[in-house]
């Protein structure tokens, strides 16, 4: 809720120098991306700049498409690592690689599907970096596309940037998603980089945010010329298996943002199980009702405003019908991972 009635002059920080800063991106398989997305991020204006791509094995045409670039960006630097050389799952190896080969001290992460949505990106999240602050919160949506799965997949990414901006707002941070994530250098060597849960298939952001954030080192930004976009998936299927995964990485939070992210959720349920109970005495069933109808009408304020920070005004209208999907959705997977081992990562 903090998010919705932030000031805007809060959620935009202005860059007094444009600080050094290596972008770092991980690409497995990634050609027809990078063609698209990289162009943006290489011709951003901003004049203290690089570009570090890790071709993690890929077996497409993923490295000739960045040397060709490279003719022509000099500040784009490749990484590429070798067949077997990634003995862990997921990523964090090849971003541990690609951030101890990065030449500047401030980092900014994003994924090969993934585009800046102005060429002020990164100008913009850097200016997060002022006050001391060690780490920048960005925001990354997803491209709206026509279909259910496009609307429900847009509002669970806006709802969980509601949560983790407004958590940290209220200088209780506990996560940040690699679309679109800064930090200093010295804070990932600081921390051994993902030591801490290299056994973990992802969490290379959220973990990693997760033990080193704190009330004093974590900024957001919000505006516009800060966010990326990326491409949605396209099956319910492969929604399916990211979602489980993030729940699985959420077992990992330190307790106290475990407990404080489960209150709404159960409030919720446990607010909607009350109406059978309530049914038969009338005294009760009023109440309830008038505390329902406040209910939705703070829901709706803190949504409207919420949707207009991040451009997804058409979310609006479903916002309720969203909201109670996704916490039936999550409780769904939480069963679901109980009784049932994940699958390999990609």
């Amino acid at each position: 809720m903090r998010l919705a009635f932030a000031s805007s002059n809060k959620l935009k920080p202005q860059l007094e120098n444009e600080i050094p800063v290596s972008v770092i991106i991980c690409a497995k398989n990634e050609e027809d991306n990078l063609k698209i997305n990289l162009p943006e991020i290489l011709e951003q204006d901003y004049s203290n700049f690089e570009v570090v791509v890790i071709d993690d094995n890929s077996t497409d045409e993923t490295y000739y498409v960045l040397k060709a670039m490279q003719q022509k960006h000099k500040h784009l630097e490749i990484v590429r690592l070798s067949e077997n050389v990634n003995f862990f799952k997921g990523k964090k190896f090849p971003l541990s690689i690609g951030i101890r080969s990065a030449k500047h001290p401030y980092l900014l992460l994003t994924d090969a599907d993934t585009r800046p949505l102005s060429n002020q990106w990164i100008k913009s999240m850097s200016a997060g970096f002022t006050n001391n602050k060690k780490i920048v919160l960005g925001y990354g949506k997803y491209d709206s596309k026509s279909g259910f799965l496009n609307k429900i997949i847009r509002f669970e990414t806006m709802y969980t940037a509601l949560q983790y901006f407004s958590f940290a707002l209220a200088k209780i941070p506990y996560m940040g998603v690699g679309r679109n994530l800064a930090y200093e250098k010295s804070l990932f060597n600081d921390q051994k980089g993902f030591s801490q849960h290299y056994n973990v298939m992802s969490g290379d952001d959220d973990l990693f945010i997760n033990a080193c954030a704190t009330k004093k080192n974590t900024s957001v930004v919000i505006h516009q010329d800060s966010f990326t976009v990326s491409e949605p998936h396209i099956t319910l299927g492969k929604w399916w298996k990211q979602k489980r995964r993030h729940l699985t990485t959420g077992t990992f939070y330190k307790t106290k943002h475990k407990l404080l992210l489960s209150l709404y959720p159960t409030a919720y349920v446990l607010f909607f199980l009350s109406f059978s109970f309530a049914i038969q005495d009338k005294n009760n069933f009023y109440i309830l009702f008038s505390l329902l109808l406040l209910k939705v009408i703070l829901s709706m304020v803190v949504y409207k405003k919420v949707t207009e920070k991040f451009f997804e005004k058409k979310l609006f209208i479903f916002s309720l019908f969203f909201e109670a999907f996704l916490i039936l959705f999550y409780g769904i997977i939480f069963l679901t991972n109980m009784f049932s081992k994940q699958g390999k990562w990609k």
